[in-house]
């Protein structure tokens, strides 16, 4: 029988000597400005969910560089832990399908599932409704790729805009929307939330709420009103578990976002709690069957 397990659907890696992350020269990120391996998040994610210990992942773009995207595929072709990867690509270039085929066709291509883009950074509220964005869109979508979405709460209205116009591409929100729980004003973030919930092909992260959180006096009791709207909105077969490490560190770090998951899984059913922590990720990202822990006969692409 196999030992239960979980899918981190949502964490990054970055190498300094190799690649600079220009973002963490911000002083409010100082504390996690240094190289973040593989290894370092095996070592790191020890606190079991519902019993389950980390198996696999999803590693995620930081920077708009291909060639970050490449490291990042070449890295889950030698490494186990990575099952898939979100990367990035030009959405806007012309030659967009020709850049996605040669991903796919390089170094760990098989390992490229979906998109991303900052599109939290972008001024533009329209930008993902630009002709030169939805071509790039219908790119990814026609190679069979996913997209994850990257905005703040003020922005969600920008997710549902891309939900309406691209009903036949898989989209996945990325940190529920980025709520603003510090200052525990939530129900605008609810209204939208519950709007781009009734487009059956969005599922969401449940990522990235303890940094939006006050980083050092947040509770769990912060985090579950929030938790509740994405229970009630999206259900447990459209949510899945993130941990946004290292990012997570400012606020706390995996264990302690684990131990909180754990808590807040507290009467959940076995169905229930699998879906959180490994089904929808499996299923939107096509990752391989889960196998017994320790057994990597398993592992495809």
């Amino acid at each position: 029988m196999n030992a239960p397990v979980l899918v981190d659907a949502h964490h990054h890696l970055w190498d300094l000597s190799h690649r600079p992350q220009p973002w963490l020269d911000d002083p409010d990120v100082a504390s996690i400005r240094r190289t973040f391996t593989a290894e370092d998040l095996r070592s790191t994610a020890t606190h079991p969910i519902a019993g389950r210990r980390l198996h696999s992942t999803v590693v995620v773009q930081c920077v708009a560089e291909v060639a970050e995207t490449e490291d990042l595929l070449a890295l889950a072709e030698r490494e186990p832990l990575i099952q898939a990867v979100v990367g990035w690509a030009d959405l806007t270039s012309r030659a967009i399908g020709d850049v996605l085929d040669q991903l796919v066709a390089g170094p760990g291509g098989g390992y490229l599932r979906s998109l991303r883009h900052l599109v939290q950074g972008e001024t533009d509220p329209s930008w993902p409704q630009r002709p030169d964005v939805e071509r790039g869109l219908r790119a990814a979508r026609d190679r069979g790729l996913r997209y994850d979405v990257l905005v703040r709460d003020h922005q969600l209205d920008q997710a549902i805009r891309l939900a309406e116009r691209f009903p036949d591409l898989p989209q996945v929100l990325d940190h529920a929307g980025k709520p603003t729980i510090a200052r525990q004003d939530i129900a605008d973030w609810e209204r939208r939330m519950r709007q781009l919930a009734g487009h059956p092909h969005v599922v969401c992260k449940v990522s990235g709420l303890i940094t939006e959180a006050d980083h050092t006096r947040w509770t769990t009791a912060d985090i579950r009103p929030v938790w509740d709207v994405l229970l009630s909105a999206f259900g447990p077969d459209r949510l899945m578990f993130g941990s946004d490490w290292p990012v997570a560190n400012l606020a706390g770090g995996w264990n302690r976002w684990a131990a909180t998951v754990d808590a807040l899984l507290t009467g959940w059913s076995d169905s229930d709690v699998h879906a959180l922590l490994v089904g929808t990720a499996t299923a939107f990202y096509s990752l391989p069957p889960v196998a017994a822990e320790g057994d990597e006969t398993a592992r495809t692409t």
